[in-house]
């Protein structure tokens, strides 16, 4: 009897955890050449042209665009956001980006590649957000 009561209990535990791992998205929604359409972007960072790094607000604070500058043929790619430090203590995320080959040969030219990303969780659009990419950073204004 104990038994019967017992694994549905664990299922439906097991079930839930899955579901709130699910809502997790840690990886790109999109990712594209060049800069985010106009009409989607509600701020930018300031100041990122000369870096090669800017970042964006997008669909209403729902979304965070980052734009890398470099190559055509070898673009740097956002794979995966993480928070640093949560809303109130910092407000700040990382972007890891997808490993270069070695061997690949790339163009000389300068453009900027967009991933997209879910805001997440314990980031806040009512503070300044700060978004780094490897040894760079950018601040993304309060939307």
């Amino acid at each position: 009897m104990k038994m019967r009561k017992l694994v549905p209990l664990t299922v439906a535990t097991l079930a839930a955890a899955f579901a709130l791992t699910g809502c997790t998205v840690t990886g790109p929604t999109e990712n594209f050449s060049g800069l985010p359409d106009e009409e989607h972007i509600v701020t930018e960072s300031e100041g990122g042209e000369d870096s090669g790094l800017q970042a964006f607000w997008l669909h209403e604070g729902a979304q965070i665009g980052v734009s890398i500058s470099g190559s055509s043929t070898c673009p740097v790619i956002g794979s995966k956001i993480s928070i640093v430090e949560p809303e109130g203590e910092g407000n700040t995320v990382e972007i890891a980006t997808v490993p270069l080959p070695a061997d690949q040969p790339c163009t000389m030219d300068f453009v900027p590649h967009t991933s997209v990303f879910w805001t997440p969780d314990f980031v806040t659009t009512t503070e300044p957000l700060t978004v780094r990419v490897g040894d760079q950073e950018v601040e993304l204004p309060i939307k």
